[in-house]
């Protein structure tokens, strides 16, 4: 229990990019947050492309969504106009793997709800493929 009481802010980590990764770091950060970047397409077809067959993600509730529920979820977002406003901020890129990269961020939506976001992206011979994805509430107000 002490060890809990004495996390603070000043134990977070230094997030950083190494050197050689800036350029997947600004073409990953450009993408994101996913699902809300319309240069990417809106609709069901554009995010079949953007996502691994397996997809699946960890939503800010902590419930777990297959790629099936989040392409209808989707779909039924994008089938009417909506306002999307948000902010992204402080990324960091991470090679995983030959090819597959954790990209991380704060997302601030509607000016209200604060959120970290994880994204795990692989290079295919396609593009860009989101494999991964998980937000965490940081605060909602």
């Amino acid at each position: 229990m002490k060890a809990l009481e004495s996390w603070s802010k000043d134990m977070e980590p230094l997030l950083t990019t190494a050197p050689e990764l800036e350029d997947i770091l600004a073409e990953l950060s450009s993408r994101e947050p996913i699902f809300h970047r319309s240069e990417f397409g809106t609709a069901r077809a554009d995010f079949e492309r953007m996502t691994a067959e397996d997809y699946w993600e960890t939503g800010a509730s902590g419930r777990r969504y297959s790629r099936q529920a989040v392409l209808d979820m989707l779909e039924d977002r994008f089938s009417v106009p909506h306002a999307d406003v948000w902010e992204t901020s402080s990324f960091q890129c991470r090679k995983l793997a030959e090819g597959v990269y954790l990209l991380t961020y704060t997302l601030l939506q509607d000016k209200q709800r604060l959120t970290r976001r994880a994204t795990v992206w692989q290079k295919t011979s396609e593009g860009w493929k989101i494999v991964y994805h998980q937000g965490t509430i940081v605060q909602d107000a």
